[in-house]
């Protein structure tokens, strides 16, 4: 790790100090606290201490001063939002200790830990703006060296050009065939990479080769270790993208292993059930009792016909199921064209009505689907269900396309808060949605559910150009 890293990272770790002493002043300030019975503590200086001893180690369990760069920024807020919660319990368990000498309101509390809750959020987004601010500028930048030109290595330098916030630069690439690589500068072979290596400033080296290269995947590893370069590798596992891969060791031999999906898990489902109940249950209570009689009541005065609208989808392991939405079209608006193909809605889509382009741009339209949830058809979270059409159309022309459907349906999904939402003109659109869909399936948690949905919500305030 270079100077300015290792500077960056001491800034960002010790900033929250000044942030905690913050939030524990202004709580102090509208509920005041006795001071401590000891002689020379006061209760700020005592509390500030536990405070911090119980924030940087529940920091070290949640793992929110890791390299979040790669992240979106919602993911960043549910590492904060589970810190706090670590937090809170820490903190509590010190003051409990002390719970003799020193007493606290609970108000003081309370409004302690959602001040610095807020803080927190605030503090870490301006200092994600500013870091964006400093790697487009490239003084904090890595840079990359890759080797090999696979697919994979094509959507590595893509990616990491699209997001120039992850703060990697790729200098070149070698390979033994290939010269061109989406405009990446080609740099020689692969047995040129010590010459590389002594020759320019490389902070790590990016190995994307196919499985059978053996000698020159442990020719890389040898320069590497030589030159004392840092070195990942992107596998070449596409052959098994459809499957849920981890690498582990058994004893010195490194294996790939096919795990089953997180939610075939007995635990993961209980978990994943229960959670979306309450959350629906919670939408209905906070929610639904009025905002559905008001979205009834203006689709009335709108245009003729009924309030809902129920359509034939395809939900888990096929299944077809009666997903509900709110009436955004006009009534007896046709689904399909002079050929039989399923007609898709689509920007100023004449068929929908004044009221229905409000409810679709503010995703009021899909809120019923909350019922499906109770049922136990759809989830909170997960791939959108598609018309029937759309599922025979894409079956054939899509690759992995009926894996989408290997768990529940949901309201919103991972392809969703990635922009791959509304009209899908081509295959490789539906594609593109079906990758994230995958990787959702593949890589699911409970935390990444949280995150999506923060995103869904986060997406709905900024507005979204798909949403139509």
């Amino acid at each position: 790790m270079n100077q300015r890293h290792l500077k960056y990272r001491v800034v960002r770790c010790l900033i929250e100090v000044p942030v905690i002493l913050a939030a524990l002043y202004i709580a102090y300030h509208y509920f005041p606290q006795p001071e401590f019975i000891y002689p020379g503590r006061p209760f700020i200086s005592i509390v500030f201490l536990f405070s911090v001893v119980a924030w940087y180690i529940a920091a070290q369990f949640s793992g929110v001063y890791a390299d979040l760069r790669s992240k979106k920024f919602s993911e960043e807020i549910i590492y904060i939002l589970f810190t706090v919660f670590l937090f809170v319990i820490l903190l509590s368990f010190f003051l409990f200790m002390l719970r003799e000498q020193l007493y606290i309101r609970d108000k003081f509390l309370l409004l302690y830990f959602t001040v610095l809750t807020s803080l927190v959020i605030f503090n870490k987004y301006i200092l994600r703006k500013h870091l964006h601010k400093i790697l487009y500028t490239g003084r904090l930048n890595d840079n990359i060296l890759l080797i090999g030109a696979t697919q994979a290595a094509k959507d590595f330098y893509d990616t990491i050009n699209i997001h120039f916030y992850y703060g990697y630069k790729c200098i070149g690439f070698l390979d033994n065939e290939v010269t061109k690589l989406n405009g990446c500068p080609y740099l020689g072979e692969i047995n040129d990479i010590n010459k590389v290596l002594e020759e320019n400033t490389v902070d790590e080296v990016i190995i994307a080769l196919p499985n059978s290269k053996h000698q020159e995947l442990r020719l890389c590893m040898e320069a590497c270790d030589l030159y004392g370069r840092r070195v990942r590798i992107i596998p070449d596992l596409y052959t098994y993208a459809s499957s849920n891969i981890q690498i582990n060791n058994i004893g010195m031999l490194p294996v790939i292993n096919l795990r089953s999906l997180p939610q075939d898990r007995e635990a993961n489902k209980i978990i994943k059930r229960g959670f979306d109940i309450i959350f629906s249950a919670c939408f209905f209570l906070l929610a639904g009792w009025w905002l559905f009689p008001l979205i009834a009541l203006l689709i009335k005065m709108s245009s003729k016909g009924p309030v809902f609208f129920k359509q034939e989808r395809w939900g888990l392991n096929n299944k077809l199921i009666v997903c509900y939405k709110f009436r955004s079209m006009y009534h007896d608006s046709p689904e399909t064209d002079t050929n039989g193909k399923f007609i898709q809605a689509s920007p100023n889509d004449t068929r929908v009505t004044p009221i229905g382009k409000f409810l679709r741009k503010w995703n009021f339209d899909e809120t019923p689907q909350f019922w499906n949830v109770l049922l136990g058809n759809m989830s909170v979270v997960g791939p959108r269900p598609h018309v029937t059409p759309l599922n025979l159309s894409s079956m054939h022309k899509v690759d992995r396309y009926m894996l989408r459907h290997l768990v529940k349906p949901g309201i919103t999904g991972w392809a969703q808060v990635n922009g791959a939402r509304g009209e899908t003109l081509t295959a490789n659109d539906m594609q593109k949605r079906v990758n994230h869909d995958l990787y959702y399936i593949h890589n699911w948690t409970f935390r990444l559910d949280c995150q999506i949905i923060l995103q869904t919500v986060i997406n709905i305030i900024k507005g979204n150009p798909n949403a139509y």
